[in-house]
Formats: C-alpha cells, structure tokens, sequence
C-alpha cells in the first residue's frame, strides 16, 4: 500500500523465530492460486510467490477467495513474458522473509520498499514501483501536518514495515502495530490514535474507495521508495524475474496494469534502486 510497502526488518531474535514459524504455518494453509501451466512446486518452470492479501491496491483477497491486485497482475505478466508458472501463497508479513530465508518460497511481492537492511538478507529484483510515505490523519484534525507534528502523539502502523522504522524516530510517540494497513486506517477512522503512517497509494486508495471513511493525507511524502521483489539471496531465478519484469516494462504491459489500479501514467522507474 504503500503497506506494506506494504517495506527494513526483524529487528530482534524472537520476532525473527515467531516470523519464520508463522512462515512455515501459513506457507502450509495459506490461499494458493496458480497462473499458467500446471508443476511441481518448485520446479525449473514454477515459482511459488509469496504475498500478504492485505494491502490493496497492492494484493488482497477477493470474495471468491482468489487473489487479486496491481502486484499479483504485474508478476503473472512477469511469468507469461518469462515462461514459468506462478504459485501464490498467503504469509503475513512479517513472515515473508524468514519464508525466503529457510526456503518454503522462491520469491515475494507484498509492495516491499528494497532497503539496505533487507538487502542484505534478501536479493531484489529491479525496482518495480515507486512511492513513499504518507502521514494520514481524521479530516477534523489541525494540529499534525509533519513528522515534527507527532511528536508525543498516538501513530498506528503496519508491523515490519517502513512506516513503522519511520515512526519509531519520532521523540515521544506512542506507537501501535497492526498486522495490516486496513487494519491500523481502521483504528484511526475509530479515534483510537491520532495518525498513520503508511505507503501513499495504498492509504490514498483506502481513502478513495470509501473503504475507510472520515480521513485524509496531510503534508508532502516523507520518503521516496521503490518496490522489489524479494528472493533468497543470490537466487538463480533472479535474472528470469528481471527480463520478465523489463520486458513488460518495455511493451506496454505494465503500463496497462498501472492504468488498471492506479489510473494515469506510471513514472519512470530507475534499473536499481538508492540505498
């Protein structure tokens, strides 16, 4: 959304063991749908991708129980320009890269912001989205219009993402977490805390859609950031993702699903991203 990204990660042991068991649970049960032809997971032609459904415009379930959003069209393109079979599978976020790291999925895209600190753990494919964030308060408010605003003030934010790392900077602040964007929108439309911080479009769509009512963006962006998608490091599929994912970039693809979920033209996205 942007949340997840969503977006920087895992910061102590425990959360890290707690992300990788919940990878491992969901990774068994988690909502699966297939785009291509059918194989093994696992495969030379099959990747087994995951996503949190949470996070829409980005990825979120629909009432049939299928996957549906700008990230799930962009890697089955990816797919169909590359020749390999896309498995989607449901892992909160938090889990998704303990999931890369042990294994139990080949790659990710949950509108995660490439940062340095994953990039360490994980390898990114090339930037496939640019955001940022944004700081989301009710509509009678006056008093928050910047980061220095907050300042000993009730945020709410999406676990494990960047918004998060972005309100724990700020002096005095309370900070609440919620295992997903909708969810901490949510606590801000009920009064319960007195901003969000969370990726721009998603917060602009939940905004848009009537999904969440009474609130509004204030202020400029407070970053600017790029979504990759993650895979076990130096994973050999890594050159595959990135062909597909240029190829769409060059023929019109993209450009179509962007349209679709966002409206207008995308902006030009860059072949690595700063970090």
């Amino acid at each position: 959304m942007f949340r997840l990204t969503r977006s920087q990660f895992l910061r102590r042991l425990l959360p890290g063991l707690l992300g990788l068991i919940c990878a491992f649970t969901f990774a068994a049960c988690g909502t699966s749908t297939t785009s291509g032809s059918s194989g093994a997971a696992g495969g030379s032609n099959v990747l087994r991708v995951a996503t949190e459904p949470a996070f829409p415009p980005f990825e979120s379930q629909a009432a049939d129980g299928t996957l549906e959003g700008f990230d799930i069209d962009l890697f089955k393109a990816i797919g169909e320009a590359s020749g390999f079979t896309v498995e989607f599978q449901s892992l909160p976020f938090d889990g998704i890269i303990p999931a890369l790291q042990a294994g139990t999925i080949d790659a990710a895209i949950s509108a995660m912001t490439i940062t340095k600190e994953r990039a360490q753990t994980v390898s990114f494919s090339r930037p496939y989205f640019k955001a940022g964030l944004a700081i989301a308060t009710k509509e009678a408010t006056t008093d928050v219009t910047s980061l220095d605003s907050l300042k000993g003030k009730r945020i709410a934010v999406q676990i494990g993402t960047t918004g998060q790392k972005e309100a724990e900077k700020i002096e005095g602040a309370e900070i609440r977490t919620f295992d997903s964007a909708p969810l901490a929108l949510q606590e801000l439309s009920n009064g319960n805390v007195d901003a969000v911080i969370n990726d721009a479009p998603v917060t602009l769509y939940a905004i848009k859609s009537g999904n969440i009512k009474g609130l509004k963006v204030v202020g400029q962006l407070l970053t600017e950031e790029f979504y990759g998608i993650a895979m076990p490091k130096d994973s050999p599929n890594l050159d595959k993702v990135n062909a597909g994912l240029t190829t769409i970039l060059g023929n019109g693809k993209y450009a179509e699903i962007y349209q679709k979920w966002f409206g207008g033209q995308p902006p030009t996205l860059p072949e690595t991203a700063p970090l």
